[in-house]
């Protein structure tokens, strides 16, 4: 990433092996991960990066432990894993990450669907936990054809809740109605809301990554006693809904909060684990390879993707 700005300051380039140093692993990256938020970064430093261009980008990968650093357990070596990397240094064919941060990819899941779960799953996971999802509960997820919203629409219905999907065009509306939303919704028709509404007599939970207008919208169909999750703002701003408006509708709004990393750790887990027995499925929409690394933050951000997307360092193979 040569500076920040559009998708054309991602270029492939060579750079020296990262050498671990103590606490460390070299990872032998197999698939990197991409984030909107890391798409936020690289247009203007926004997120929670602390790093400044030129760099190498990315937070996550998966693959296999190519080299330990000092007072690390050589046994490591060889293993298949997914973590993150700290920040930077993801889209690469080797990454450096703290050995603590390593999670072990479980037999049964292939590395593709382990990456695609890294980040996701378990923020769908903490988010779906945040709201309270339970069995009877009216619950709209916003976004339900990306990434996050896809996983929260398949646990949110696993909870027993009567799940409604909104993503933006038919195609994707159709994508939550195949991953369990029992409706799904084009919102960017005028009337979605309307839809919701005569369908489900109004909501307990909205799932809310998106932001802005949209989730402005999602509130007004919230019953008493409704929980709002508002986790990004994929539509550039926080939804914003003012506390005493909430407290005037006795709907809870229930804010961000930043997990320490062993829950972190432990939520990545158990997305893996629900992912190897085949509870949770990830859908990898999009896969480039690394070198076209600036074609896939195009896609994101011109809304042409479904579910992850993936870059490709080097095929898995089975």
């Amino acid at each position: 990433m040569t500076e920040f700005g559009g998708p054309e300051v991602l270029v492939a380039g060579e750079a020296p092996d990262p050498v671990p140093g103590p606490g460390q692993v070299a990872v032998d990256v197999a698939y990197a991960n991409i984030t909107f938020v890391e798409t936020q970064f690289r247009t203007s430093g926004r997120g929670p990066f602390a790093a400044v261009p030129p760099l190498v980008p990315g937070n996550g990968v998966g693959g296999t432990v190519a080299e330990v650093g000092e007072g690390v357990d050589g046994a490591l070596l060889g293993r298949r894993v997914v973590t993150s990397t700290g920040g930077s240094g993801g889209y690469a064919e080797r990454a450096l990450a703290a050995a603590a941060d390593l999670v072990a990819v479980p037999d049964g899941l292939a590395l593709d669907e382990a990456v695609a779960l890294l980040a996701d799953g378990r923020t769908a996971l903490l988010q779906l936990r945040a709201g309270r999802v339970a069995a009877g509960d009216r619950v709209l997820v916003l976004a339900a054809a990306g990434g996050v919203g896809g996983l929260l629409v398949q646990l949110a219905a696993a909870a027993g809740a009567t799940v409604v999907g909104a993503a933006g065009g038919p195609r994707k509306a159709a994508v939550a109605a195949g991953l369990g939303a029992k409706l799904a919704v084009d919102y960017r028709e005028v009337g979605w809301p309307e839809l919701v509404r005569s369908g489900t007599g109004g909501l307990d939970v909205v799932l809310d990554g998106v932001g802005g207008d949209l989730a402005r919208a999602a509130f007004e169909l919230l019953a008493p006693g409704g929980r709002m999750v508002s986790y990004g703002l994929a539509g550039g701003s926080w939804a914003a809904i003012p506390p005493e408006a909430a407290e005037d509708r006795g709907v809870e709004l229930v804010a961000p909060a930043r997990p320490d990393p062993v829950l972190l750790r432990a939520a990545t887990a158990e997305a893996l684990a629900e992912g190897a027995a085949g509870r949770l499925r990830p859908l990898i929409g999009q896969r480039f390879p690394l070198e076209r690394a600036a074609e896939a933050h195009a896609a994101i951000e011109a809304r042409a993707t479904t579910g992850k997307t993936l870059l490709i360092v080097r095929e898995e193979r089975n």
